[in-house]
């Protein structure tokens, strides 16, 4: 796993942990808003780091990654933590263990455990990792069909589709059975000051079960929507509102 810094010199760190179908340059445009305030640790995930050949893990053994690394760099004084989607799984197992000193963090559309049948979830999981192997297979055209999405441009499904053409179908079908099925403690006791779940206004339904779920395990989480954005789509395509929502939670 490749970590990139960023502002070395500013004492706050910020860790941002990508979604999955991306790289680490998903936070491309978020970091010159931020690094001159904060130093900035951002993870390449196995699986999906360019410069390191191999498969994605879980998120049980990413998430103990980066706690380990934060602390043998003398960096487990977090800031502020922030994770979107396959991401914000991690940073919901890095809370319920408490696994480094987080000031604040911020879930964004964070999936959490399914909470259904062992048969059940691996049906989704199958669905799931069909759905993007055909991106592979078939590149921009079959994955653009496949997302059924106003969001993206041609530029965006080429990118999507390069790093599909990168990683292997061992990382897409563990990308989703760990997202789904990652084990949490029993009872969630969390020493992180402030803990925010963003739910993108075009997602609402689509995480309902997620918001559920870390309302009941995590009651004192506030709950915010993003306006005009889909899953994912806040670093990439409107960084600055990004950046102002890092702020805020950090200056609660």
């Amino acid at each position: 796993m490749t970590v990139h810094e960023f502002g070395k010199e500013n004492k706050k760190v910020v860790v941002l942990i990508h979604p999955s179908i991306v790289m680490w340059d998903y936070f491309e445009y978020v970091i010159p808003l931020l690094e001159k305030k904060y130093h900035l640790i951002i993870p390449a995930l196995p699986g999906y780091d360019p410069d390191v050949r191999c498969d994605f893990t879980s998120v049980e053994a990413i998430s103990r990654d980066i706690a380990k690394w934060l602390v043998e760099h003398n960096l487990e004084d977090v800031t502020c933590l922030y994770g979107c989607s396959m991401g914000g799984s991690i940073v919901i197992r890095m809370l319920a263990y408490n696994m480094v000193n987080v000031h604040s963090a911020v879930i964004d559309g964070g999936i959490t455990p399914y909470q259904l049948p062992w048969i059940l979830t691996r049906l989704i999981a199958l669905k799931d990792f069909l759905l993007i192997y055909s991106g592979k297979l078939g590149g921009a055209r079959l994955l653009e069909k496949a997302f059924s999405t106003d969001e993206l441009s041609k530029e965006d499904v080429e990118y999507a589709a390069k790093v599909l053409k990168m990683i292997s179908a061992k990382t897409i079908w563990r990308t989703f059975d760990s997202c789904n099925n990652y084990s949490l403690p029993g009872s969630i006791h969390s020493d992180c000051g402030h803990i925010e779940y963003w739910v993108a206004e075009k997602e609402v339904k689509a995480r309902k079960n997620d918001v559920a779920y870390v309302r009941k395990r995590m009651p004192r989480t506030v709950f915010r929507k993003i306006k005009n954005v889909g899953h994912g789509g806040l670093a990439p395509f409107n960084p600055e509102k990004f950046a102002r929502g890092i702020e805020k939670n950090i200056n609660r």
